[in-house]
């Protein structure tokens, strides 16, 4: 019975991520109107699917088995606490990693249930939390000066058609991403333990992905893809393809990093290539708050939690 419980929560934690991080694959190209939703929704499952299949396992032996000591009872405190602070989090229309909560739940769930925690790992998963958007931020900062001037022999209409079709191959990009780091975070631990089978998994978090960025993402869009600062076709795409860069050399090294804060540091680069004045501070400081406060909130709730379920 528990293992359902597990699995469930681990569909519902999907679902979730498929709710905020559809847009960081396709927010900008929605918002930029390169896309319309329902092809960003199919373009979606199919990449994340290939994703997490082709290189999701080095993510998901980090999160599964290099992180914490995992039983039943901590995988389903972590789990659920895990994907109803996301969920929330979506509802209120706010960007929030996924990766953040999940590791702060179960490392919660592991102290509070005297299961073994590497320290070594969790502090390597932490720093690059840190390294991440700021590398995005300097890589969309390059990218965008270097587009600019290797484009501008060019033809207005050949430029932005060149462009347009760069911003697409960057959210392919992100959309794969999603499933080899943020979909095998959610996925790493009911793999290592035994629950489902890295095929099992893949199918049942890319279908649940694909239904809550159905029902939900369009809530978070918004934000990512035009609350931060005015997004054009150069500026889209030199925010995102840095951020594609980014995550995947940290997946490349099993590292769960947030998509949604690469997206969100390259956005801030270029909008201060554009002016200072261009950029909505006051978002950005929500923001910044949220990335400390999400992975003590996963934390705190899963520790108080699995305290009160394992001395029951």
């Amino acid at each position: 019975m528990i293992d359902l419980l597990i699995v469930l929560a681990c569909i519902l934690i999907a679902f979730s991520i498929g709710s905020n991080d559809t847009s960081n694959a396709f927010g900008i190209s929605v918002g930029c109107g390169l896309l319309n939703f329902k092809t960003a929704l199919t373009l979606l499952f199919v990449l994340v699917f290939i994703g997490l299949n082709v290189q999701g396992q080095s993510v998901m032996r980090t999160v599964g088995k290099d992180l914490v000591g995992l039983n039943d009872l901590s995988l389903a405190v972590s789990l659920t606490v895990a994907s109803l602070v996301i969920v929330l989090s979506n509802w209120r229309r706010f960007p929030l990693s996924s990766h953040q909560v999940i590791v702060g739940s179960l490392t919660g769930s592991a102290l509070s249930m005297g299961l073994h925690v590497n320290y070594v790992t969790l502090s390597r998963i932490v720093l690059s939390w840190v390294t991440s958007p700021l590398s995005s931020f300097f890589l969309a900062i390059t990218i965008y000066r270097f587009v600019e001037i290797s484009l501008s022999k060019y033809p207005f209409f050949v430029a932005e058609r060149i462009l347009s079709a760069l911003l697409l191959m960057s959210a392919f990009l992100i959309a794969y991403n999603t499933g080899a780091n943020e979909l095998a975070t959610a996925m790493g631990a009911v793999v290592y333990y035994g629950i489902l089978s890295p095929l099992t998994a893949g199918m049942i978090g890319s279908l649940s992905l694909f239904l809550g960025a159905t029902v939900l993402s369009h809530r978070v869009i918004e934000t990512v893809g035009k609350g931060i600062t005015t997004l054009d076709v150069l500026s889209g795409f030199s925010a995102q393809f840095s951020a594609g860069i980014s995550v995947w050399i940290f997946t490349t090294l099993g590292m769960p990093v947030s998509t949604t804060y690469c997206i969100i540091g390259g956005i801030c680069g270029v909008g201060l290539l554009k002016g200072v004045e261009t950029v909505r501070f006051n978002l950005i400081k929500k923001i910044f708050l949220s990335w400390i406060f999400a992975p003590l909130l996963g934390f705190a709730l899963s520790f108080a939690l699995g305290f009160v379920i394992a001395n029951i």
